[in-house]
């Protein structure tokens, strides 16, 4: 049986539903990347690739399933995109600045496991320049534009990952995640976004943005997919410096599955909350929070304070410097080359001295002990993804305090050693922003990474019928849109 390229199906483009397909005959990998090579070879006014792979490059993958049997890859047949400061075998890896491409031999460990797990890659997204930024509009490439409503950010760095999957063209993607670029991005599309255990999936093979907060995210539109992902995504790598084993917690089973019942969900002090006068997104995280209660949960209000003053060292103290000095090399001898808000940012990390980096550690160390109290009182802290969201030429107008703000309830999240999982919670029901999704995250401690996906699959299953899907597209549907 043909596929359609106009079937309706496609427009989600879940792990399961095109498991089913290729069990009942009715797709095959190379028909999935017929119908994705039509899509990606036009126009790309999201200006969501950096690099789409071309029909042939994806069938090579597509033929090295010819002969694999469905049941024992996870990922058979599952296309998938990648943020382009990740490698890619014998495609460039540019992280958006032309100037710095090279083409590996090789591809990261966290690609290769997914490639041996039966995914097809589709293409390099687009990103923020050096995954310095939370808009989607650094980039030399253009800045990527939202896949619901293309006035608005993408949000960013991950940019092109988030857009891949919103708009059908990708089942999951990853991106990289330092101060919320696997969440925002995820929220402006009413995804799921995955900021993993720093470690646990393998960041050898990613041009570094902070190298000791670095993670690899994932994008997908449910939970399940997600932790499909994930479990084929991770594992430590030889040579990995950072690489860490998962470690879960052991668990108590709920005859019932996944609940929101008994759980603790700390909730920063009413003072604590900003939105930055966005009354779209305070009315639509007072809604989550009482939908959680409404589900049996326990709102546990907590200092915010130690999370707060953590965020703001990521950007106001010496890691400014680590984005520096990893590409130190590349920037001082070609300065040019760099989006001029990447180089006047990377242009005030030369005034931290040594001195200054091991005061801001030691100031690190007393807030991560006062950050970790709270966890006697609750499970997991629940905040709003963003605390706003703004246009294309809000950004442009004010690209570092529009851009900062999208990270008010990020930043701290990798300081502090945590995991995460942007979940979406609706739309904005008022104000300028209504008709927009909005997301809220889960944070926990390390390793409560299934966890969080377990209380997110709880949450999506409650507030289902409230919930704002990003747009479904089919495969055979032209991504020309007005803007």
């Amino acid at each position: 049986m043909q596929m359609k390229t106009h079937d309706t199906l496609f427009g989600s483009m879940s792990i399961p539903m095109l498991r089913a397909r290729y069990r009942d005959g009715s797709l095959t990998p190379a028909q999935l990347v017929d119908a994705i090579a039509a899509r990606t070879s036009g126009d790309d006014p999201h200006r969501v690739w950096i690099r789409p792979l071309s029909r042939s490059e994806m069938m090579r993958y597509a033929d090295a399933l010819e002969s694999r049997d469905i049941d024992s890859l996870p990922l058979y047949g599952v296309p998938f995109a990648i943020k382009d400061n990740i490698d890619l075998a014998g495609i460039p890896t540019t992280a958006g600045c032309p100037a710095y491409a090279y083409t590996p031999t090789e591809s990261a460990p966290v690609v290769a496991r997914l490639i041996s797990a039966g995914a097809i890659p589709i293409g390099k997204a687009n990103l923020d320049q050096f995954a310095t930024g939370l808009s989607g509009q650094r980039s030399p490439h253009g800045a990527c534009r939202n896949a619901l409503d293309p006035r608005y950010a993408s949000g960013g760095s991950s940019s092109g990952s988030a857009v891949s999957v919103a708009m059908g063209l990708a089942a999951f993607s990853l991106g990289t995640d330092t101060a919320g670029s696997g969440r925002v991005p995820a929220a402006f599309h009413g995804l799921i976004g995955l900021k993993p255990t720093k470690g646990v999936l393998s960041t050898l093979g990613v041009v570094p943005a902070c190298a000791s907060l670095d993670c690899v995210s994932i994008f997908a539109r449910s939970t399940s997919d997600a932790q499909t992902v994930f479990d084929a995504a991770r594992g430590v790598s030889d040579h990995d410096p950072y690489a860490r084993e998962f470690q879960p917690p052991a668990t108590i089973a709920r005859d019932s599955g996944p609940s929101l019942r008994g759980m603790r969900f700390g909730v920063p002090r009413a003072s604590q909350l900003e939105f930055f006068g966005d009354t779209s997104y305070a009315h639509a995280f007072g809604a989550a929070l009482s939908r959680l209660r409404d589900g049996g949960a326990a709102l546990v209000e907590i200092d915010f304070e130690p999370f707060l003053a953590t965020a703001r060292l990521l950007y106001e103290g010496p890691w400014v410097a680590e984005r520096l000095a990893a590409i130190r090399e590349f920037s001082d001898a070609q300065p040019d080359a760099l989006h001029p808000v990447i180089r006047e940012i990377l242009g005030g990390a030369a005034r931290w001295s040594a001195a200054d980096a091991f005061a801001a550690f030691d100031r690190l160390a007393h807030l991560r002990m006062q950050a970790a109290e709270v966890w006697d009182r609750i499970d997991v802290i629940v905040t709003p993804t963003s605390a706003t969201t703004a246009t294309v030429d809000e950004l442009e107008a004010d690209p570092i305090r529009v851009n900062s703000r999208f990270g008010y309830y990020t930043n701290f999240v990798n300081l502090l050693d945590l995991s995460a999982l942007a979940v979406p919670a609706g739309v904005c029901a008022l104000g300028k922003h209504e008709g927009l999704p909005f997301g809220v995250s889960f944070v926990a401690r390390a390793h409560e990474d299934i966890m969080l996906l377990d209380l997110a699959r709880a949450w999506l299953d409650e507030t289902s019928p409230k919930q704002q899907p990003a747009r479904d597209l089919s495969l055979g549907e032209s991504n020309d849109r007005d803007e």
